[in-house]
């Protein structure tokens, strides 16, 4: 990657938006969401056009998470709206198949699709990037089926450019950790229910208040397992952080906490498809 390339994207990101004229975004306030939000605000604002950036409000996102948003939101300057989501009302979504983000994405691109419609927008963006074109993503199949478009994977912007720009325009979300929804600590096929929910957001913000930077809490039954960066293994398993974790895990209704020996990964419950 080349500071001279990553720049060449984000003209032609730029570009895009302008003829676009007004957008609504879909924001979750990560790395990607963060920085389209803002070219796309600093963009559409210079050219007389409009930008909406839309959150989700569900019991898949941590609150931790929403108040980050609305905060970002507001130092972008951007105009932005929670909404309510009803995924927990899709049948597809809390059986929790492998498509399961799927039924997810359609039911998001739904509601911002009418926003669209309803207030005379063009077009409604997610923040997919050009590196989310490998694995395992349903969702992506929502987003070509709604006609949502993925600039910054259009203007072939990975992660790593996506943090530098970031960086260069003064977002706090340049170098913060990648994050997914909460449904994706569950295994497929395990019913996925507010109060289950709800155990592995607790779990994360105990991580988090420990001072832990990349994790994960896996949902398996009466087990939390437990993904870190290697780098944090060592500290988890210390006597007195271990006791603190495995008591304030079993408050929350685990029986069991393991620390996975391999570490932090994204998409790990896609192993065993």
């Amino acid at each position: 990657m080349t500071e001279a390339s990553a720049k060449n994207k984000r003209r032609k990101l730029e570009s895009a938006l302008k003829e676009l004229g007004s957008v609504v975004i879909a924001f979750s306030g990560g790395v990607d969401s963060a920085f389209l939000t803002k070219v796309a605000a600093d963009t559409l604002s210079s050219n007389g056009g409009r930008a909406l950036a839309v959150t989700a409000k569900s019991g898949s996102l941590p609150k931790r998470e929403l108040d980050e948003a609305i905060e970002l939101a507001r130092l972008i300057g951007i105009k932005h709206r929670v909404i309510e989501s009803d995924e927990m009302s899709v049948e597809g979504y809390v059986s929790n198949p492998p498509d399961r983000c799927y039924y997810c994405k359609s039911e998001l691109f739904g509601k911002l699709t009418a926003i669209a419609n309803d207030e005379g927008f063009n077009a409604v963006l997610d923040g997919a990037n050009a590196d989310d074109m490998a694995g395992h993503r349903p969702g992506s199949k929502a987003a070509d089926e709604m006609k949502v478009r993925s600039l910054l994977r259009e203007a072939g912007l990975t992660k790593k450019e996506i943090r530098v720009l970031s960086r260069g325009l003064g977002l706090p979300t340049w170098d913060k950790p990648a994050f997914a929804c909460l449904a994706s600590r569950f295994p497929y096929g395990e019913a996925i229910t507010d109060d289950k929910l709800a155990m592995v957001e607790r779990s994360e913000q105990i991580l988090a208040e420990q001072g832990f930077t990349q994790f994960r809490v896996r949902y398996h039954g009466d087990v939390a397992r437990i993904e870190l960066n290697q780098a944090e293994i060592s500290k988890a398993v210390k006597p007195e952080v271990a006791e603190q974790i495995n008591t304030a895990f079993t408050r929350i209704g685990f029986k069991y906490v393991a620390v996975d020996i391999i570490g932090y990964r994204t998409g790990s419950m896609n192993e065993g498809l």
